[in-house]
């Protein structure tokens, strides 16, 4: 399993963003191997993160080339303050089983 996290630092957006991140996330829930993503906003609200989780890293590799997804990385400037991505392979996922996560979940932290 690979995990791709997209941190920003909001920008100004507008509609032509709005739709080209409805579209890309569209795209990216089409891709087989997309398994599901996860957002959250610091609390001071200066930063936000979408960790979108695969299959595989070729699933990941599928979104990374779809046109709306280059448009995006072209015009990323327009939009953000700022971005970082780390994509990750998930080696180990864990806890105690109260609610359920995308991840495999093993039942101790050993």
């Amino acid at each position: 399993m690979i995990s791709a996290a997209f941190i920003w630092e909001p920008g100004t957006y507008n509609t032509e963003f709005l739709t080209l991140n409805a579209l890309i996330e569209e795209a990216a829930k089409s891709i087989p191997g997309f398994l599901g993503v996860e957002s959250w906003t610091s609390e001071d609200g200066k930063r936000n993160n979408a960790t979108y989780y695969w299959s595989s890293i070729d699933s990941l590799k599928l979104l990374s080339v779809h046109p709306k997804h280059i448009e995006a990385k072209r015009r990323y400037a327009e939009w953000y303050n700022g971005y970082h991505v780390v994509i990750s392979e998930v080696i180990k996922s864990y806890g105690d089983g109260a609610f359920s996560h995308i991840t495999p979940t093993a039942t101790s932290a050993a």
